[in-house]
């Protein structure tokens, strides 16, 4: 077996050779000095690169030739674009319900079963749809009517290892190019499990496949071996590209100061025989520190033979003193050689990674135009609300992308080195403004006599990347780690060349305690939410959401927003609140917005489908303007990206209804499908 050890050593050690030959090539790296030093407002550095390039390929087309959605984000590129227009702006509003089902695997965590948290996409493949469960069941549908095919259960244990919650975001599809007639295994799904096991069953039958691990089953926690605190668990679902199945995992954030480190694996799709792995930190890091793993969805370019991988923060994740050295591949978009796991080039999007700030989001993929040039391009989405767009052969910007200064702290935390700049996009502009503290929401403040002003004056913010701190309330954080945008992504329209993103707008307090003080003060947590201990490190933290004692924001709404973006200049051509917040069963106005958990896709029809609310609806906006089309009750908030897909001539739309207790505690099981009455085709 062909075992390669690729990521930050193997980048190390042609560092001396880029810079020789490139003195300003180290953007992507972490220019966090063992002392601040002064740096310019502006940075004119080019990213790094291993100088490996990727070998050439059939001619793929980055945009499927034909309707697909096959995968976690419907294509490879991260689109979430569909060529179908049978569904138009003219007529979406009368879309209705075709098939519903629930899958029975639900829980709202008030017994012995902890909560479930259902983010699965639907994947349309084979002519069927597929669906994994946050009980680790894999289910497939007749696509046209939602009949169950057959169902697989993998028997997995309830118990939630690594998160507050049971948690599966779905299923990953492959099939051989040149299938043996007669042979089992010839298509194949994939699906993790907490627990550290990835199954392959045959796509046609439900039955496991012999010929993969051990009968079907890869224990990928036998690779688990330094910092082993929890297993490497598989809630999102693998990326395939070709006849690799290439995947990284999740852990269990702001316990350990030291924590298993963030490797990703590329395995064979029909043995499962490890092939390559990427390691983001390194040897010295990885030991006393842990995680930069990727736990969501990355992107590839198959004509380029690229993979982009989306690298979350190293551990603890808001104290830094245990790893002030580089770690340039931290918090990061890093492109790989698919077929090596060779480092091809890489951008940092936050030094020395204090925040979780984790790069959360595979980029999104795009040929567009920009001052009459063609570029092949790619959006990173952050949790901070900044939109980087550069060159995704090169990591080159494609709009400049400044380094400034940023605070630098107030002293009450020992032992940390804070990076002195940050990069900034210069366009898209931020999709909310960090630059001041958000304002008061005068409603909350009254309803809470002026708590909100009594708690703002109490919190330190300089600026999104203002330092935690253990004085008074802690630092305000705006926006917070819950994101500016999450998983979901950003989609694109090719033909517009617009692309479409949703953003939560909240502002969470965070304060570090020394161990004494936080022995003292924790009193538990939430999900992604209160105390957390940290491990290890000098300091425990705590992360709430700022609000009133009856719930309520102190910050004014909107809570969140759809916006669409002109690719060919950088510019919003529109923004809308999406959804409505929800409080003890009353729906707020929706010109209020809500928080979004989940992404939009994007059709040929002009229109753009989303959940993502706390309101329970599924929603249909024109691409054009913004205008809302049509919505529909869903049994729970749908926090997982929408699937667009054609089955015997007719398209049809499908949401998961499986709630997620950060926006509200409202869970559910259903799959909801949509399409035009038959007589309206």
């Amino acid at each position: 077996m062909m075992r390669l050890r690729t990521g930050f050593r193997r980048l190390s050690t042609l560092t001396a050779f880029s810079l020789a030959a490139f003195p300003t090539l180290l953007l992507a790296a972490d220019q966090q000095p063992s002392e601040p030093a002064e740096q310019p407002a502006v940075s004119t550095e080019q990213p790094s690169t291993s100088g490996a390039q990727p070998g050439a390929r059939a001619n793929i087309p980055l945009v499927p030739d034909s309707p697909t959605w096959s995968s976690f984000h419907g294509q490879l590129n991260a689109q979430k674009y569909s060529p179908l227009d049978q569904i138009n702006t003219d007529n979406v509003g009368q879309l209705e319900k075709v098939w519903e089902v629930h899958t029975g695997d639900i829980s709202d965590g008030k017994g012995d079963t902890p909560a479930t948290v259902w983010s699965a996409t639907p994947v349309f493949a084979n002519d069927t749809l597929y669906i994994g469960t946050p009980f680790y069941k894999l289910i497939a549908y007749d696509p046209a009517t939602g009949e169950e095919k057959w169902r697989f259960d993998t028997q997995s244990s309830k118990e939630a290892l690594t998160q507050p919650v049971l948690k599966n975001r779905g299923v990953a599809y492959w099939e051989a190019d040149n299938p043996v007639e007669g042979e089992s295994c010839q298509k194949i799904v994939y699906m993790g499990t907490m627990d550290a096991q990835l199954f392959a069953l045959d796509a046609d039958t439900g039955k496991p496949c012999q010929g993969f691990a051990d009968n079907g089953v890869l224990n990928v926690d036998q690779w688990n071996t330094v910092n082993a605190k929890f297993p490497l668990s598989l809630l999102q679902p693998p990326t395939i590209v070709g006849d690799h199945v290439i995947f990284g995992w999740a852990g269990k954030d702001w316990a350990y100061q030291e924590a298993p480190p963030g490797t990703v694996f590329s395995i064979n799709a029909r043995t499962g025989e490890r092939e390559w792995e990427f390691e983001a930190l390194s040897d010295e890091m990885r030991r006393k520190s842990g995680t930069a793993n990727v736990w969501t969805q990355m992107s590839a370019d198959e004509q380029n033979g690229l993979i982009y991988l989306p690298v979350s923060s190293p551990s603890p994740n808001f104290w830094g003193g245990n790893r002030t050295e580089k770690a340039p591949l931290a918090t990061s978009t890093t492109a790989l050689d698919v077929e090596t796991g060779e480092v091809v080039w890489s951008r940092q999007w936050v030094h020395h990674d204090i925040w979780d700030y984790d790069i959360n989001a595979a980029p999104t993929l795009m040929d567009i135009t920009v001052d009459g040039k063609e570029i092949p391009a790619l959006v990173q989405a952050t949790k901070m609300g900044f939109l980087f767009v550069v060159n995704r052969l090169t990591g080159e910007d494609v709009w400049p992308i400044e380094e400034r200064p940023v605070p630098q702290g107030d002293g009450s935390v020992e032992g940390e080195v804070y990076s002195p700049t940050q990069p900034f996009p210069t366009k898209p502009a931020p999709l909310l403004d960090q630059s001041k503290k958000p304002e008061i929401w005068g409603l909350a403040d009254a309803v809470g006599f002026g708590q909100c002003s009594r708690l703002w004056d109490k919190l330190t913010y300089e600026g999104m990347y203002t330092p935690p701190t253990t004085r008074g309330e802690g630092a305000l954080a705006y926006p917070d780690s819950a994101g500016g945008v999450q998983w979901g992504g950003v989609a694109f329209d090719p033909v517009s060349q617009t692309a479409i993103v949703n953003t939560s707008h909240i502002v969470q307090t965070v304060k570090l305690y020394n161990r004494e003080d936080y022995d003292k003060a924790d009193n538990g947590s939430g999900n992604e939410s209160g105390f957390a201990p940290q491990e290890g490190a000098p300091y425990g933290m705590r992360l709430n959401v700022a609000s009133n004692w009856l719930g309520m924001p102190c910050w004014e709404p909107p809570f969140g927003e759809i916006v669409a973006i002109d690719m060919h200049t950088g510019d919003v051509k529109w923004r809308k609140p999406v959804g409505a917040s929800q409080q003890f069963g009353f729906f707020m106005p929706e010109r209020w917005g809500s928080p979004t958990i989940g992404g939009p896709a994007v059709t040929a029809g002009g229109v753009v489908f989303i959940g993502a609310s706390m309101d329970a609806k599924a929603r249909a906006y024109s691409l054009k303007t913004g205008e809302k089309l049509w919505e529909d009750q869903t049994q729970a908030p749908v926090v997982a990206n929408p699937a667009v897909y054609e089955y015997k001539g007719r398209q049809y739309v499908a949401f998961v209804a499986g709630g997620n207790t950060i926006l509200k505690d409202q869970v559910g099981d259903q799959i909801a499908v949509y399409a035009l009455p038959e007589d309206k085709q």
